[in-house]
């Protein structure tokens, strides 16, 4: 059963790490009061249970495999959301596909055929962003490849492109030219105002772009938007610079989705 649904608005969201059973209900909880005020929306938990890659080794990574999908199960099973996480290696494919109804293949992966393939082997939902280093086009030979590995449904994640020295830059003809792979786009609007290593062995951000970037987005046929969010993003284990605190979640959200009603009026009633 596909989950993206073009008369409603795709909102993936939820904190960067998984960190915490506390974290992960205080955002389920926010996002379920969204759920209820905004019918034209469908949402998507997201949380990572590895961040493999980040700046310094010293930098934490999560909860790791086991733990990470327990988290994911408990927020699937209590509120009743889709749950999607990043797969790093090929191995991960399948025990996340237990549990998750869409894998994430990390921007800096989204060339390795094996991952595609084997996270399209599973028959979930694969959502893939787009690296910082590719242009719009070369995303056909992206989804070329879970189009192959028989993936059933297919997302596409604009998160920027390197634009010199840690920075980056959104084309907005994107979402135009990688819908012509037939597959809907995702706007990353927090990974897109990362300052990639600019923090002295982590990363930085901007999150005072991310709504202008976000009503852009979807102004230019964006169908969906992926948001990190915590509640205390100065203490978040990682990306706390770029995440969206969760008080000012829907207040965001609302801007968004009246642009999105703007340009793409609900069809069907």
């Amino acid at each position: 059963m596909k989950i993206f649904d073009p008369r409603r608005l795709l909102l993936i969201a939820g904190p960067c790490s998984l960190e915490s059973e506390k974290v992960c209900r205080a955002v389920a909880t926010r996002l379920a009061a969204l759920r209820k005020a905004h019918r034209d929306l469908t949402i998507v938990f997201k949380g990572s249970f590895d961040k493999a890659n980040r700046t310094s080794v010293a930098g934490p990574r999560g909860t790791g495999l086991r733990d990470g999908l327990a988290l994911l199960a408990l927020i699937r099973r209590e509120y009743g959301f889709p749950v999607l996480t990043d797969v790093h290696e090929s191995l991960q494919a399948a025990p996340v596909a237990r549990v998750c109804d869409v894998l994430q293949i990390p921007a800096f992966l989204c060339r390795q055929t094996d991952l595609l393939l084997a996270a399209a082997a599973t028959g979930r939902t694969v959502n893939v962003k787009k690296g910082q280093f590719l242009s719009p086009q070369e995303m056909a030979h992206v989804t070329g490849k879970l189009k192959k590995g028989g993936a059933t449904e297919i997302w596409q994640t604009e998160r920027g492109t390197t634009f010199g020295y840690q920075n980056l830059v959104v084309d907005m003809r994107s979402f135009s030219i990688m819908r012509e792979n037939g597959c809907p786009t995702v706007f990353d609007a927090t990974h897109s105002v990362q300052l990639p290593g600019a923090g002295g062995g982590k990363s930085g951000g901007e999150r005072e772009f991310a709504l202008p970037l976000a009503r852009a987005a979807l102004a230019a046929g964006a169908d969906g938007l992926f948001v990190e969010t915590h509640p205390d993003p100065g203490h978040a284990l990682s990306d706390g610079p770029n995440m969206i605190p969760l008080g000012d979640l829907p207040g965001f959200v609302s801007e968004c989705i009246a642009v999105w009603k703007t340009v793409r009026p609900r069809r069907g009633g």
